[in-house]
């Protein structure tokens, strides 16, 4: 059998790699706690990446890989020629990753992600029957006439995307406003829309969008949180018989 030596160069890189990793997550975890304590706020440049490291006591490429690792997930950003920065901290951008998930997600995961759905649409639509302004409301009836007037499922899915992005809005929560965001698969809606035009189910997603509207105009949060569960619900269904038709 070939055995690395003890002191070969390959056992100290593969015996080096968990610690590595080990110290970048705790160097990760360190400026998360300087910007949860105050001491980094949004907008505010990080210290050159050779000061930083030796304030928190690990190597330059340790504190580059944990910049790295922040940096995609929307905490800091790079500005050419100007350094790192902390972003703004926004929802919207710190869970801009998480749409990938949904993108991805296939059979029962993209299943379980719906159920999700269902639950945090439904009380994001109930918010918004209390708190929709006249303006808000206009917009979403605006997307429905459209949805309504065609039956390119390209456009109906525009009008779609854009019906339930006002809702979310008008409930007044930016982070569940972006985690729904997230979980609005443009790829998925895409397929169902798709699917529903086949089935000769677009007379029966209409009329649940119409019920989310008149809920809405009421201002009727039950009533709003009822159809919009139901609305989610049915595209949970429609998802659970295409996996049962799969061999």
């Amino acid at each position: 059998m070939d055995e690395t030596p003890t002191g070969a160069p390959g056992a100290e890189t593969a015996a080096n790699a968990p610690q590595k990793g080990t110290v970048t997550h705790r160097a990760i975890e360190q400026i998360k706690a300087m910007i949860a304590g105050g001491r980094l706020e949004p907008g505010q440049r990080l210290p050159t990446e050779r000061d930083l490291a030796a304030r928190l006591g690990i190597s330059r490429s340790s504190m580059r890989e944990a910049i790295r690792a922040l940096t995609v997930l929307g905490v800091l950003e790079a500005r050419h020629g100007s350094g790192i920065y902390v972003t703004q901290l926004e929802a919207g951008d710190l869970l801009e990753t998480f749409g990938v998930v949904a993108d991805l997600s296939r059979g029962p995961r993209l299943v379980e992600l719906l159920e999700i759905r269902r639950v945090l649409e439904s009380t994001a639509t109930a918010l918004a029957a209390a708190r929709i302004t006249d303006d808000q409301l206009s917009e979403v009836e605006k997307h429905l006439t459209a949805m309504n007037a065609t039956d390119d499922p390209e456009e109906i899915l525009a009008h779609d995307l854009a019906f339930h992005r006002e809702i979310a809005a008008a409930a007044g929560n930016e982070t569940m406003a972006a985690i729904l965001e997230g979980l609005s698969s443009r790829t998925f809606r895409a397929r169902v829309w798709r699917g529903y035009q086949e089935e000769g189910a677009f007379a029966r997603t209409r009329r649940e969008h119409a019920a989310i509207h008149r809920a809405l105009a009421a201002r009727d949060p039950e009533a709003a949180r009822a159809s919009a569960a139901a609305h989610v619900g049915e595209v949970e269904e429609w998802l659970r018989t295409q996996l049962r038709a799969v061999p």
